[in-house]
């Protein structure tokens, strides 16, 4: 049974503990709300672009696609590009991620198809380089930037379509988180090149005419929709990870408190076992006397 000093000690330490996970939640409920803003505010316009390029595809076919849309013909070499956060102590939102792409990956594989990994953050890549260690391939670290932006979509986007131009992979698929609420993010996969051609066209009564032409917008509107996906998929992981923090550091010190009031019951009651034995013992002393 640990002494009264012991019990004391450890009452302090989860204190202690308790006031360090109060004041990341309430840093995390800050800054979630800048985040969970900056996430709904980028949606409308990935789904404008996304009837847009709907209605562009529609009137190119064939050899006229640009490459990102048609694709390279083979369909052999996959690539997944994986979006975890780069800070832990987010509860299970970068497991979910790394599940979600252990599935893909053995999907893929199931059906001859090689899989290489393309990891944006830092906390996916320990999981993954234990089950996958030879197919971890090259990375991006956004460690560096106090909040991710359309710099670092950009950068990962000139990066990746360098690969898909140098034939380095087939067909990539994008894993990230998508923000439901503080209680709920999604993992999402989503093929990113080459580009899925849109359903959603833009529905208009006149016909469109493209200047200078459908071919020559479309190689500069699918570099840029490939960057749009990944400053979304940033958007999404920050609001993720803050309602994940959020809500796991709520719990934590709520479970912190429980465990203060438990070690402070068995405080009072050893306290009290140590003050009877002693007034028997001086009762016993002056009896014998």
């Amino acid at each position: 049974m640990p002494s009264l000093k012991e019990l004391k000690g450890r009452i302090n330490s989860v204190k202690s503990t308790q006031k360090i996970t109060k004041a990341k939640q309430m840093v995390a409920a800050a800054k979630l709300r800048r985040a969970q803003a900056a996430a709904e505010a980028g949606r409308p316009y990935a789904q404008r672009l996304s009837a847009v390029m709907a209605s562009l595809a529609g009137k190119v076919s064939g050899s006229a696609a640009p490459r990102l849309l048609a694709g390279t013909g083979a369909d052999s070499k996959h690539l997944l590009v994986v979006v975890n956060t780069d800070k832990g102590l987010c509860g299970g939102l970068n497991s979910n991620i790394v599940k979600a792409a252990k599935i893909k990956a053995r999907e893929l594989q199931a059906a001859g198809k090689t899989v290489e990994f393309y990891l944006v953050g830092k906390k996916g890549r320990a999981p993954l380089k234990r089950e996958f260690p030879t197919l971890i391939g090259d990375g991006f670290d956004t460690s560096g930037a106090k909040t991710p932006g359309f710099a670092e979509a950009e950068a990962i986007a000139n990066e990746l379509i360098a690969m898909y131009d140098a034939g380095k992979f087939d067909v990539a698929h994008l894993v990230y988180p998508t923000f439901k609420s503080a209680l709920a993010q999604d993992p999402t996969v989503n093929q990113l090149i080459p580009v899925p051609a849109p359903t959603n066209a833009l529905a208009a009564d006149a016909v469109v005419d493209y200047e200078p032409g459908e071919e020559e917008i479309l190689e500069e509107l699918l570099p840029r929709y490939v960057r749009t996906q990944l400053f979304g998929a940033l958007l999404e992981r920050e609001a993720s990870e803050q309602g994940a923090s959020m809500t796991a550091m709520d719990n934590a010190t709520r479970n912190a408190g429980e465990l203060i009031q438990k070690l402070t019951i068995q405080y009072n009651r050893s306290r009290q076992a140590a003050i009877t034995t002693e007034l028997i013992e001086i009762i016993a002393g002056a009896e014998a006397l």
